[in-house]
């Protein structure tokens, strides 16, 4: 069946078969756009074909059409979708994500049917015809040279006359497509993954070895986390909790805690202290008490200390509070009071091997040894 396309309303994109050599032996890939109306073409040589890149050429895309048509319409690629279901296909949430903030949507095509995106099929054909093939015989050093040899034939191609119709790519873009378009937004887009985190007892969430707080509220809550370069979002059911927060650019200072007062003094009062925690130590042992004290006194606020002294408390049900106690003493003797060493002294049973720590030790009388009178 003949396909009318409406102005402005679909971007086709692939990529072609074909790549171009580069000197040092890898390839650069050819990406390729078309508007549904017009025809008019981009193409971009990216080294790869991640989803970073598709995105990015999608983008740079929608900048050279100085606009974002209503849907985008890929094939079935693994790197944008997850869930590529004849009927309910399902992009991964970073591509959500750049939908969203383009104001468009995603729209794959059928698995196994190219006649769902022939305008691009058909400008992947005259990329390869028209710009790749006159590129074979150059040698690139880099992916950016491959571009800026592309954009110079981009340029001849959507001037190119049409055969059997009047004007070219670029007057038929310019009269038909360009005025439809939506407007882009302010600020380009920026790379983001998604992160599912909950927040702990300590109103805290985990995030790439930080931690970041959230409305006390919110405790035991599950969360999504977007995460871009340089900035940290944290979403619930879909709403933004608080303002975003500032990404550490040295990923290297691990464990880094990031708290906002106002989530704390949001709590209309305070469930967990470390009063509260040291009387539940004292309960099961004196031991166990000041391997909590100890816990909360390693971290710049105690707060950050009350998920590793809930993990140690809770190792009484699992082991004991005899042995716990146990396993605290011996942990203190040896300097190491962190949950994991005491959870591994209780998981080696060496809680229970432990010397005594009894005055000095006698020898006790066993019948095969001879004694000293047996040498006068």
């Amino acid at each position: 069946m003949r396909r009318i396309h409406r102005a402005g309303e679909k971007l086709f994109i692939d990529y072609a078969g074909p790549t171009v050599a580069l000197i040092d032996g890898s390839r650069a890939h050819i990406f390729v756009a078309a508007t549904g109306a017009s025809s008019y073409t981009f193409a971009l040589a990216t080294p790869r074909e991640t989803m970073a890149d598709w995105l990015e050429s999608t983008a740079r895309a929608l900048s050279f059409y100085g606009g974002v048509t209503q849907l985008i319409v890929p094939d079935n690629p693994g790197a944008l979708i997850s869930d590529a279901n004849r009927y309910e296909p399902r992009s991964n949430d970073t591509v959500l994500d750049f939908a969203r903030h383009y104001g468009t949507s995603i729209l794959p095509a059928r698995p196994y049917h190219p006649q769902d995106k022939p305008k691009v099929e058909v400008a992947v054909q005259v990329v390869e015809r028209w710009i790749m093939a006159r590129l074979r015989h150059q040698q690139f050093a880099s992916v950016h040279e491959v571009n800026q040899a592309v954009a110079r034939l981009l340029t001849r191609l959507n001037e190119k006359p049409f055969q059997k119709l009047p004007g070219s790519r670029a007057s038929t873009f310019a009269a038909l497509d360009a005025p439809a378009l939506l407007p882009l937004p302010l600020q380009r887009y920026e790379m983001a993954h998604f992160k599912t985190v909950k927040a702990h007892i300590d109103y805290h969430v985990e995030v790439e070895q930080h931690r970041y707080s959230v409305p006390h509220a919110l405790v035991g809550q599950v969360l999504e986390a977007r995460i871009t370069i340089a900035v940290v979002e944290l979403m619930h059911r879909g709403q933004r909790v608080g303002q975003p927060c500032a990404q550490h650019p040295a990923r290297r200072l691990h464990h880094h805690h990031r708290r906002t007062h106002a989530h704390c003094a949001s709590r209309p009062h305070m469930e967990w202290t470390p009063q509260r925690l040291i009387h539940w130590g004292q309960s099961i042992g004196p031991a166990t008490a000041e391997a909590v004290t100890r816990l909360m006194q390693e971290n710049k606020h105690p707060e950050h200390g009350y998920r590793a002294c809930l993990g140690l408390l809770s190792l009484a049900k699992r082991f004991g509070k005899p042995r716990l106690e146990a396993g605290c003493t011996l942990a203190l003797q040896i300097g190491a009071c962190q949950y994991r060493h005491v959870r591994d002294i209780l998981v080696n049973n060496r809680d229970q091997s432990a010397p005594a720590t009894a005055g000095d030790w006698v020898s006790p009388n066993h019948a095969h040894l001879r004694g000293p009178g047996y040498y006068q």
